[in-house]
């Protein structure tokens, strides 16, 4: 039976609408006449499959802006930058994190992750996670309005990584990534049945890392990442792609930053860093429109494209494209570009303090927030705190007003309790 899904909560709406509608232009009015400075400045952010990917998993990242490519390396590093974890000074690891989303609206919307690695003494860091997102509890109805159940939609990723040294400054890493996205239960959306949308992804990174720099008379170490991540195939939740129902791509990002660590004494030490991250997708076109704002079909079963490049391109076309096919030019290729800093403070490795700023410029979703955390060490078990105030226009947030929590377990200091002990 052909149905239709009534959402009970907004957070739905948008990735169906991303993966079963294809955006071709928002706008009603005409744009044929505007110049490449005046499209810069409209409205046009990217869209993706599977969202999820992007959310930032631990409290420590989501304490210093969401910013992690950089940083020293931690049980988290899958996500951020694989390559980090050649430098860790552990051998092993495991931890959990908890993000509440759209708390203030509903109370069954998560993200939950795990994570863990395991660095051998000659062959490099070998590590694991698993991403599961949970989208709360939807109502479905036939197009009558007739109750057909109740569904739990879900996303989750499982990822392999590998990190090893090529010399003593610098290191490369790799991941492997399957992902699966079940957001309708089989339903019939735009009249085709609807299916999990699955896909396999990898991420490549590398990490430069100098422990011998000197700011002043205080020793530094600093550090350069730089992570491709989410290469994969397109998405599909149907068997039959259209343009109604269109082949999805993944979000691809490229993140590259830095960071200095400063030893203030034996006891203290300051983190700063500074990142930069760009999504490697095509830029949505701006389409020509006739007089009556009705959009020109070019006869091969599209429309004539105004400004821009055709999105419907392959993925390693649209890798490629994604810095040059921008509607408004070389002025909104810049505006697709976000960027995150921070800085951490540790007493003697056991209480930690952060802040951190994330910015996005307004026509690619605007997403500006200030963010805080703090964490806390003690034996084997560390423990991590996040919270998020928007700011910018919007002044909305998925996060608003929520704090996250992450776990990590530290299987050196089991070992040395062993010791201890016996």
């Amino acid at each position: 039976m052909k149905c239709i899904i009534k959402i009970k909560r907004e957070l739905l709406i948008l990735p169906l609408a991303l993966v079963f509608i294809k955006s071709i232009s928002a706008q009603t009015i005409n744009y044929n006449q505007l110049s490449g400075q005046q499209l810069s400045k409209l409205s046009n952010p990217i869209t993706t499959a599977v969202p999820f990917l992007m959310i930032s998993p631990d409290s420590r990242a989501g304490g210093m802006g969401d910013a992690g490519v950089a940083t020293s390396a931690d049980v988290n590093s899958i996500h951020w930058n694989a390559s980090k974890l050649a430098f860790t000074d552990k051998q092993a690891g495991v931890g959990i994190s908890y993000t509440p989303w759209l708390r203030a609206l509903v109370p069954d919307i998560n993200l939950l992750y795990l994570s863990g690695f395991y660095k051998t003494k000659s062959s490099g860091t070998f590590a694991g996670s698993l991403r599961y997102f949970s989208l709360g509890e939807i109502n479905f109805t036939d197009v009558n309005g007739n109750a057909l159940g109740t569904f739990k939609p879900n996303e989750f990723a499982v990822d392999v990584a590998y990190a090893k040294k090529l010399s003593k400054t610098f290191s490369i890493g790799g991941a492997v990534r399957y992902i699966n996205s079940n957001l309708t239960q089989g339903t019939f959306v735009n009249g085709a049945a609807t299916r999990p949308g699955r896909a396999i992804a990898v991420d490549i990174s590398s990490t430069y890392k100098n422990e011998n720099l000197k700011i002043g008379d205080k020793k530094a170490t600093g550090t350069i990442g730089l992570n491709i991540s989410n290469i994969g195939q397109k998405m599909s939740y149907t068997t039959t792609n259209s343009t109604l129902n269109p082949e999805a791509f993944l979000p691809m990002n490229m993140r590259l930053g830095g960071s200095v660590l400063i030893k203030l004494d034996d006891y203290n030490t300051i983190t700063f860093l500074a990142e930069a991250n760009k999504l490697l997708v095509p830029t949505p076109p701006i389409y020509a429109r006739d007089s009556t704002n009705a959009l020109i079909p070019d006869g091969n079963g599209g429309y004539i494209i105004a400004a821009g490049k055709d999105p419907n391109v392959g993925v390693a076309k649209g890798i490629i494209q994604s810095f040059y096919d921008a509607p408004g030019g070389f002025k909104e290729e810049l505006h697709e570009i976000n960027y995150c800093g921070g800085l951490e403070y540790w007493y003697n490795k056991l209480f930690a303090l952060r802040t951190g700023y994330y910015y996005e410029s307004v026509t690619k979703g605007g997403r500006q927030y200030i963010t805080m955390g703090a964490g806390i060490k003690y034996n084997v078990m560390g423990i991590d705190f996040a919270y998020l105030m928007p700011t910018g226009s919007t002044n909305q947030n998925p996060l608003s007003n929520t704090l996250r929590i992450s776990l990590s377990f530290d299987f050196d200091s089991f070992k040395a309790q062993d010791k201890t002990t016996n």
